[in-house]
């Protein structure tokens, strides 16, 4: 994956597509679900999901919502392997059973994420250790992909310690650990406390086996400063909704908003050479994790614009590390 995408530009690394909007948790930080959306008919999902192939897709992850209510799921994962393509997938865990487990090991799932936000339940969020501790044994017992266990510190999370034990936990049953900020409703950054700051340390150190190690980007976030990196979402790393369409990612769907099945190489070199206004305070990891192919090439010197429209030139650069030595 990361020679290839070293050696090429243009073909997506990382494609997030959401088969379901709905969730059965509403955690109140979250502005990624609804309770009312069905699920994408199948036979659309198996489409998008060719269509990402067709673009040279290396790895597509299962979001939502609540991923787990699609009762398709499987098919879906299935097909993702189909061709080749890594197969993931982000979940709240409350639907996992051993049988559920099982399927995943046959659809050929091969990495869950579950983001568990505290020890015990209260009014920001359900998703606690003491409700989903009998889902990770179950996990630890029975999955055969890789399990990694996000702990949160940020916007009304009450006991930042929680994350510690979260994180140990993880590492008890022999699941990764990694640990998130979370960000406000536009998703931008929050800074951290001093408290919070000292136990996200911790937490890192702790999960030095996960990939998050060899960058910056979440020490940056949880001390208040800014990143300096090309963000490539739009090409490197897409975001599909419920709709089909493609937006930067969760935290900025809108744009540029083009349906997955007219989506060019057009579209994908203009984003990729976009700066995007948001990135300096962006807390999306997986979207920075992907950029970091690129962030040593390539100075981004559009601006966007509307879906369709030519990207205007002449910005100056925003953001890129490095950029007085690679410019």
């Amino acid at each position: 994956m990361i020679a290839w995408g070293l050696l090429s530009t243009e073909h997506p690394v990382l494609a997030h597509v959401i088969p379901i909007r709905r969730c059965n948790l509403s955690c109140t930080y979250c502005n990624e679900y609804d309770d009312v959306s069905q699920p994408v008919p199948l036979e659309e999902m198996l489409g998008r999901i060719d269509r990402l192939a067709q673009l040279g897709a290396t790895i597509i992850t299962q979001s939502g919502g609540e991923p787990l209510l699609h009762p398709d799921l499987d098919r879906i994962i299935a097909r993702v392997r189909s061709h080749g393509i890594l197969a993931g997938m982000i979940t709240n865990g409350y639907l996992l059973t051993r049988e559920r487990i099982e399927r995943l090991n046959r659809a050929g799932l091969e990495h869950l994420q579950i983001s568990i936000d505290n020890a015990m339940p209260d009014e920001t969020s359900k998703k606690s250790l003491k409700v989903l501790d009998q889902k990770l044994v179950l996990l630890s017992e029975y999955a055969e992909f890789q399990v990694n266990i996000n702990s949160v510190l940020g916007c009304g999370i009450r006991f930042p310690e929680d994350a510690l034990k979260v994180a140990r936990r993880a590492l008890e049953l022999g699941f990764t650990s990694t640990i998130g900020v979370l960000h406000d409703g536009n998703g931008q950054l929050k800074p951290l406390s001093g408290k919070e700051q000292g136990i996200f340390e911790e937490v890192m150190d702790l999960g030095k086996r996960s990939y998050s190690r060899f960058n910056q980007f979440q020490h940056n976030i949880a001390r208040g400063k800014v990143n300096e990196w090309r963000c490539r979402s739009g090409a490197r790393y897409l975001y599909i909704c419920e709709d089909g369409l493609v937006h930067w990612c969760s935290q900025q769907r809108g744009y540029p908003g083009i349906p997955l099945t007219q989506y060019t190489l057009d579209d994908f070199r203009r984003e990729f050479n976009t700066a995007k206004p948001c990135a300096p305070h962006c807390t999306v990891s997986c979207s920075q994790q992907v950029a970091m192919l690129d962030n040593w090439r390539a100075p981004q010197t559009l601006r966007p614009s509307p879906a369709g429209a030519p990207a205007a030139p002449g910005l100056v650069q925003l953001t890129g590390a490095g950029a007085s030595e690679h410019d």
